[in-house]
């Protein structure tokens, strides 16, 4: 599986980045993709979650309103636009591919399935 992430950067305070994450076609085709992020000292969290054919979406409620996901099947790729980020915002940021939740918390099935991060941080 081969994902690539991209977008990520430095902001200020209520500004906006859009993350990109390319993956494989027959990967991307065949399965909803996700958002996590792990910020320093934290465990990895769930974002947001897209279904395969984009029809229904998923976020965290501490990023409900603010942040989008989004796909685009003819490109195999998956976006995460961030607006009015907050310093608690920053993270590394990974793609991952058929996210699934599990209790009250989501996860992938396969190590392979989680692409590498983009740093992401947000200067208050």
């Amino acid at each position: 599986v081969q994902l690539q992430a991209s977008g990520g950067g430095l902001v200020q305070a209520g500004g906006s980045l859009r993350l990109s994450c390319a993956a494989s076609a027959r990967t991307f085709s065949s399965n909803g993709m996700g958002w996590f992020r792990q910020a320093p000292g934290k465990e990895r969290e769930f974002v947001a979650a897209i279904s395969r054919n984009g029809g229904d979406t998923y976020y965290a409620d501490s990023v409900k309103g603010r942040f989008t996901i989004s796909r685009d099947n003819a490109k195999s790729t998956v976006y995460l636009q961030m607006n009015s980020l907050k310093p608690e915002d920053t993270a590394v940021y990974f793609c991952a591919v058929d996210p699934r939740q599990y209790g009250s918390g989501w996860n992938v099935r396969r190590d392979d399935y989680w692409g590498q991060g983009t740093q992401v941080t947000v200067s208050s």
